[in-house]
């Protein structure tokens, strides 16, 4: 602290304002007291002595607030003092550096609660998808016989759905230094454009969970450890956001423990999920009307080393096995299933950008590979293996590029000898124009080989389609694949072989104006802060 800055609490403390008296206090009393007996006299001298009185007691009232606040001041000239008086003696810059550190100090604390409080975040999309005719077409990144499977496509001008996440959270920070998280999530979807949907809303409590962290007893591995309980998506969650399709889905109602260092380089997640499998058929002679339910327990274990992240996942369905399946294999009562991920800073080690690659297996109820733990359908004997990688880096400096390619290949996954084999490869391209615009092109190509048979009465299809998206966009500022909001209008081309149509009679393909070379208009917002 200057010499001049000490100068100037000294003479603060010389200066401060005087009290006032007692005795002032008294007389102002007396004088309304006086006041308030003369206004027997007559009613109009009553209200004007009642308006002296009210004068007299705001003026009372600014007296004492004065008084206070001199109060105040002295009491902190007081600590300045006493802070001066402790380093009396002491050189200048020892004064200035204890001054410094008390100033970092509180600096810190309050940095520390900053985040406290409550606050939102919010993922929404909703546009409008219509046909050549003029009505409203069948869309969707899973719009192809292999999505029932997890096979999406771009979704660029391929989606006719409003969408809405909204995420409510709570911070809190306890004197001890402890913190907690409180996350509630509610989302509904809907594919009407109707400006009121309530009788088809989807509205759902996705996530309601408190996580602790900076918990001051936990130490040695467990010190930056969070542990939480309740319904969520887990944290390691990650995906391809241009087919809007997880590599991993992670979600239930349960508990776990984050961020526990079994090295300086190796951190470790344990968590254990459950979902309700309900409803469904029970082989039973004596009333083939019973129906059964049951609870998939998954146990996992997230591990990070560097960029690298191996996830390991035991999953139990107890009587899962007495669900009736007709002459299809028995119903997988238990699985596992395995992911190493890689998560790059880098596009692909030659430019900057990201990439992202997994590789996936899966057998029994881990054969679902992607929403894992969902799938209660699956065979004893399933098996499915899924690889995906897409990155994104610019070419130019006004040309973005991601490139993304998936393939699963799937057998025995809910009858005996069934297979299905797909890859979708998908790349977006944008052309920054100004500040504000910008050009978004996308292509995607899938190749399937389905052969469910019979399941559901759906049929062996072999073939391809293929997507073509031309999006001008609006945005407050371009600049990156993930700067939102935005907002487009689109044309897309799609076309597809014929065969792709046979495959079943519930889906899209093959219904009427519906059966190859399509073209499709529209347009979007999406947003997300």
């Amino acid at each position: 602290m200057s010499r001049s800055a000490i100068d100037v609490i000294e003479r603060s403390r010389l200066c401060r304002p005087r009290r006032a008296t007692p005795g002032f206090r008294k007389t102002g009393l007396a004088i309304g007291v006086a006041l308030a007996s003369l206004g027997a006299v007559s009613s109009a001298q009553a209200q004007s002595d009642q308006s002296l009185e009210a004068r007299l007691a705001a003026l009372e009232a600014r007296v004492a607030a004065a008084e206070q606040r001199a109060a105040t001041a002295e009491q902190r000239a007081n600590l300045a003092e006493q802070k001066l008086d402790s380093l009396e003696g002491q050189s200048l810059d020892t004064r200035l550096a204890a001054v410094e550190s008390q100033a970092e100090t509180r600096g810190a604390e309050a940095a520390k609660n900053a985040d406290d409080g409550l606050s939102l975040s919010v993922y929404a999309r909703s546009g409008l998808l219509l046909g050549d005719d003029g009505k409203s077409a069948p869309g969707g990144p899973g719009l192809t016989p292999a999505g029932a499977t997890g096979g999406n496509v771009g979704r660029l001008g391929n989606e006719p759905d409003t969408y809405v996440e909204t995420v409510l959270n709570y911070h809190q920070t306890f004197d001890n230094g402890a913190k907690s998280l409180y996350r509630m999530m509610l989302a509904d979807g809907t594919t009407s454009s109707n400006d009121w949907t309530a009788d088809e809303s989807q509205l759902n409590v996705r996530q309601a969970f408190v996580e602790f962290s900076d918990l001051p007893s936990f130490t040695g591995p467990f010190e930056n450890a969070k542990i939480w309980a309740g319904k969520r998506f887990d944290r390691n969650n990650f995906d391809i956001h241009w087919l809007d399709t997880d590599f991993i889905f992670l979600a239930g109602t349960g508990a776990g423990i984050y961020d526990v260092a079994v090295n300086d380089d190796w951190s470790t997640n344990l968590t254990l999920y459950g979902r309700s499998f309900s409803d469904f058929p029970v082989v039973s002679s004596e009333n083939p009307d019973l129906t059964g339910s049951t609870d998939a327990l998954i146990l996992s274990t997230n591990n990070y080393i560097g960029p690298f992240q191996w996830m390991l996942s035991g999953l139990s369905a107890n009587d899962n096995d007495e669900r009736d399946t007709g002459s299809r294999a028995r119903a997988a009562d238990h699985g596992f299933h395995g992911m190493l991920a890689y998560h790059g800073d880098s596009f692909f080690g030659v430019s900057e950008g990201n990439t992202v690659a997994a590789l996936i297996h899966g057998e029994g109820l881990g054969a679902e590979v992607k929403a894992l733990g969902s799938d209660g359908n699956l065979t004893d004997d399933a098996k499915t293996t899924r690889l995906g990688l897409y990155g994104t880096t610019y070419v130019a400096p006004r040309w973005r590029v991601a490139p993304a390619v998936l393939a699963q290949t799937s057998d025995d996954r809910y009858a005996n000898g069934d297979s299905y084999d797909w890859a979708t490869f998908n790349l977006r391209f944008a052309n920054e124009l100004t500040q504000n615009f910008e050009m978004q092109y996308e292509a995607s190509y899938q190749w399937m080989d389905l052969d469910p048979k019979g399941y559901k009465g759906r049929n062996a299809v072999e073939g391809g389609y293929t997507r073509f998206t031309l999006a001008p966009t609006f945005k407050p500022q371009v600049g990156g694949f993930w700067q939102r909001p935005e907002i487009r209008v689109f044309a897309s081309y799609s076309d597809w072989d014929s065969e792709l149509n046979n495959f079943a009679g519930d889906d899209a393909l093959g219904k009427d104006n519906f059966t190859g070379g399509q073209w499709t208009f529209g347009t979007q917002m999406e947003v997300w802060f």
